[in-house]
Parts: C-alpha cells; sequence; structure tokens
C-alpha cells in the first residue's frame, strides 16, 4: 500500500523541508525541463501548421495552438454550464449500453460501492489503471481496509505502491526518483508483492521496465475484476475514454471479466464532436507528444468481447461545491496534463508532495480548496498562496485555466473564513492595529513620530545596507515577522515623516531657497 496524505503539514513547512533536498530538486529540475521541452516543440509545430497563423513559433493570441486552446475551453465550459442535463444524457446512453451506473456524492460512498461490486465476486485482488479519482477516494486504502489488494499497473504509480511512498506528480507520480532509487525498490520490494525482480537487476530504463512488466504480467492474467477512471466521458454515446502510454490500460479494460470506472462527474464532454480539441491538446500538453500511443474507448458491453459487467460510478466528492463558485469553477474544466506543474517555479523546487495531496502543483493549488473548501484546515488553507503568481501555469493551460486569478479569489476566501477567529492571526492583528492608527490624525501623528525613531536608530546601528545605501532592519522577532524578515530585506523606516517633512520646509520650497 503506498502512504497517505493524511495528517501533512501546511504547505509553507512541508515545502522548507522539501528545499532541503538537492537530490529532489535535481530530480524535478531535470524532468520537468525534459517534459517542458517537448511540450514547446509541439506548439511551435502546431502554430507552423496553420498558413498564415499570427504568432507563429509561439504561443500568441492568433497562433494554431491558441485557437486550439479556445476550442478545447469552450468544449469542457458548455458541458459545466449543462452538467445536470448532460449527467443524466450520460447515464441513459450507458445504461443503454448495459453498463450499471451508481451515483456517489463523496468519497466513502464511492469506495463503499466498488467494495460491494469487488466483494461481490468473491475476489481479494483487483488490478488497477492509473487514475486520478481513484486516489483521490482513497480507493486502494479502503479496498485494503476490506481484504482486497488493489495492484497499481502503471510503472510509476507501481513504483509509489511499492516504495510506500506517494506520488508527486499527476502524470508521472514517481518524478521525485532517480533510477538508481527505483532499482532499490524494485529489488528490496518486488518479491513481497508477487513475482521477484530479477538478481541481475540494472538501473537501464529499459531493464527496469522489463522488470515490471515481468511483474505484472502474471497480475493481468489471473486478475477478474479490473479498475480505471476516464479522461473523458462522451454524453450523446455513453463511450468512456483512457489514455495513456504504456499499454497497461489496454490490458485492464479488456482482460478481467468485471470493470468498474470511477469518473469524477466534470469529466463528462457532450458530443463525440467534443472529443476533437480534447484529444489534440491533452498528449501534448502532458507527454509531449502528437497523440496518445494508447487511447482506448468503450461504450458499455460488448457480447464476447472484453469484459461483461461494467459499473461506472459517478463521483462528486466537492466538485459541486466548486460548480457553485463563479470564479473557481473554471478548474473543473481541468484535464489532468500537469503542464501547469511543469513551467511551475514553485513546484519545480519543492515537488508535488509538499501540497499535501494526489492534486499537487498551480491546479492543486486551488483544486483542493475548491473541492473540500476554506476554513477548516490549515493545511488546505495555505494551498492558495503556494504561488508568486508569475502566471506561467494560466499560459502552459491547454484548456485556459486562469490559475493565478483563482488563487487571489481563494485567499480572499481564506482571510474571509477566519475573520471570526476567537484569536486573530497576526495578519490580522497588524492590519486592525493599522486601521486603528490611521483612523485618527494624533494617533498617526504618534506612530510617524515613532516610526522615525526607530529610522533613525536603524541608520546608525543597522548592519544591513540596502541598494541606494538606505539601512535594512535585520530579522524580526514575533509570529509572522521573524518568518517574513527572514528571507526579505525590511527597509528601515524614512527619519522623518512625509508630514513633518513638508511643515519643516514649507513643502519644499525652503529647500529651494
Amino acid at each position: 500500500m503506498s502512504a497517505t496524505f493524511v495528517g501533512m503539514p501546511a504547505f509553507p513547512t512541508a515545502a522548507r523541508a522539501a528545499l532541503a533536498d538537492s537530490q529532489l530538486r535535481h530530480n524535478l529540475a531535470h524532468a520537468t525541463t525534459t517534459i517542458r521541452n517537448k511540450r514547446l516543440r509541439l506548439v511551435d509545430e502546431v502554430d507552423a501548421s496553420i498558413v498564415g497563423a499570427e504568432g507563429v513559433g509561439g504561443e500568441g493570441a492568433g497562433s494554431g495552438w491558441e485557437q486550439l486552446r479556445l476550442a478545447g475551453a469552450a468544449v469542457k465550459e458548455s458541458a459545466l454550464r449543462e452538467l445536470d442535463r448532460h449527467l443524466l444524457d450520460l447515464e441513459a446512453s450507458l445504461t443503454a449500453n448495459g453498463a450499471v451506473v451508481h451515483w456517489a456524492r463523496d468519497a466513502e460512498e464511492a469506495c463503499r460501492i466498488v467494495a460491494e461490486v469487488v466483494r461481490g465476486h468473491g475476489v481479494d485482488e483487483v488490478v488497477k489503471v492509473k487514475s486520478m479519482a481513484t486516489q483521490e477516494i482513497g480507493l486502494n486504502e479502503a479496498l485494503a481496509a476490506e481484504g482486497i489488494a488493489a495492484w497499481e499497473t502503471d510503472l510509476a504509480e507501481l513504483i509509489v505502491q511499492l516504495g510506500d511512498d506517494l506520488p508527486s506528480h499527476i502524470l508521472v507520480p514517481a518524478i521525485h526518483r532517480n533510477r538508481a532509487e527505483i532499482r532499490e525498490i524494485f529489488k528490496q520490494k518486488m518479491a513481497a508483492a508477487g513475482r521477484a525482480a530479477p538478481d541481475d537487476l540494472t538501473d537501464e530504463p529499459a531493464v527496469l521496465a522489463a522488470a515490471a512488466r515481468q511483474h505484472l504480467r502474471e497480475k493481468f492474467l489471473r486478475a477478474k475484476v479490473g479498475i480505471s477512471g476516464a479522461n473523458f466521458a462522451v454524453a450523446e454515446t455513453g463511450t468512456l475514454v483512457v489514455v495513456e502510454s504504456e499499454g497497461n490500460g489496454r490490458m485492464c479494460l479488456t482482460l478481467p471479466e468485471v470493470l468498474v470506472s470511477v469518473v469524477g462527474i466534470e469529466k463528462v464532454v457532450p458530443t463525440w464532436d467534443g472529443l476533437d480539441p480534447l484529444l489534440r491538446l491533452l498528449p501534448r500538453s502532458s507527454t509531449g507528444e502528437r497523440m496518445n500511443p494508447y487511447t482506448s474507448m468503450w461504450t458499455g458491453v460488448t457480447p464476447g468481447d472484453g469484459p461483461q459487467e461494467v459499473h461506472v460510478v459517478l463521483v462528486d466528492n466537492g466538485r459541486t461545491r466548486a460548480l457553485a463558485d463563479q470564479v473557481g469553477r473554471q478548474a473543473l474544466r481541468c484535464i489532468r496534463c500537469s503542464a501547469c506543474l511543469n513551467v511551475c517555479p514553485v513546484y519545480e523546487r519543492v515537488g508535488g508532495h509538499a501540497y499535501g495531496s494526489v492534486y499537487p502543483g498551480p491546479i492543486g493549488a486551488i483544486l483542493n480548496p475548491l473541492l473540500r473548501g476554506v476554513g477548516h484546515d490549515e493545511q488546505i488553507d495555505s494551498l492558495p498562496y503556494a504561488s508568486s503568481l508569475c502566471g506561467a501555469c494560466f499560459e502552459a493551460c491547454p484548456v485556459r485555466i486562469d490559475i493565478p486569478e483563482v488563487l487571489v479569489h481563494l485567499r480572499t476566501e481564506v482571510v474571509d473564513a477566519h475573520r471570526g477567529d476567537r484569536v486573530p492571526k497576526a495578519e490580522a492583528v497588524a492590519m486592525r492595529s493599522a486601521a486603528y492608527a490611521f483612523s485618527d490624525a494624533r494617533r498617526l501623528a504618534w506612530v510617524e513620530r515613532a516610526s522615525g525613531l526607530a529610522g533613525r536608530v536603524l541608520g546608525r546601528l543597522g548592519r544591513t545596507t540596502m541598494p541606494g545605501g538606505r539601512r535594512a532592519a535585520g530579522r524580526i522577532p514575533g509570529p509572522g515577522a521573524s518568518a517574513w524578515t527572514g528571507a526579505r530585506d525590511l527597509p528601515a523606516p524614512p527619519r522623518e515623516s512625509f508630514r513633518a517633512w513638508w511643515k519643516r520646509t514649507d513643502g519644499g520650497r525652503e529647500e529651494q531657497r
């Protein structure tokens, strides 16, 4: 079983620990740079293929890539605007094609439904396609509590599972591991989970992949139940779509007798035509490929071909909460490509574990608070601040989610949620103190005099000099202040306030004489 994110510290604490891990930073920088460059080459290729497009060779407003982004965003937005109708259409289409549709309000209900289906077939193990939705609801842990082993078959997910680790990237969950570390995990842990790694295992990627293939093959062949997610669900036909790069998904979707697909309700696409821009955007933005090596589509039950019992669990788990947020609802357009992670300077330095969720990076910083709400968990409340607001994530997002806008919006939500706290935060105390001082001229004058005195003292005793010769205060003790000044230079207050200068110089006239 993999580890759990439950009890993770707030982002600043977790990020500080991650920054101290030089090997982690090296692994992340190498991997994200590689994926980022592959994506950029394909973006340029799309632009160059549009004859006469403005901004050829870049991501300008008139480029072919931008047109594709607009088309993908429009498909997802139209689905969200009438989500209730499209979901009912999807249910009807799935049912007409022999699938059994279940509705789950939250993670607990979704896990219970899946466990009941698995237990009903008397099996104690299942094979899984890589699925963010099943990770989100904690399905592996719920099945383990029922005595059912859930085997991950995606190579990166297998690495995470065998290493009792946590995923740190949407697309490449084991991005924080290098191949030497993976070799040790395989040698030490594979035997306990099935077929052991070969004695002559090396850290060559092809050799590691071969060891994983041999380990998983026996699980594929004996599994009676497979579990998947879905990248998209087409309402008009009841077709579910999974894209992947290794072929493990195809094995899980075709070999077992029973297939259970756990699908977030935001995955619905109204029509088959709507898949067109999305299937061109997703591989380019995620793996830097023109198309995914494996695109699997299935529509209910096909007699004599593939699983003969298909269950689809449509999961809410906070999505209707996010849909009700007029600013934040755009996050439900996300197609889980991870492009925002690969361009984020914060993610590149701290990795995914610091975000405390299966959804890391910029999208995780908005999706987790939207799905779970703010004001009740320090870890969740810290996520909207895990950004420099540089805007790189919006430029990379294939469905044009304005992540910086949502981050700022959620910061206001966090502040509003804590206005009534019995013990106010240091920031709130500082703002109330400033309001008290600024609301009265005499109080403001007193503060100005005290500030001027502090400026004169620091001017003589301060040890730090900023560009231009101005003195800076050192680290200031106290909640909030020590953390802020520990990483920033706080300029010493001016020796004289503007009002004092105005009075002394008669508005500058005395200095001109």
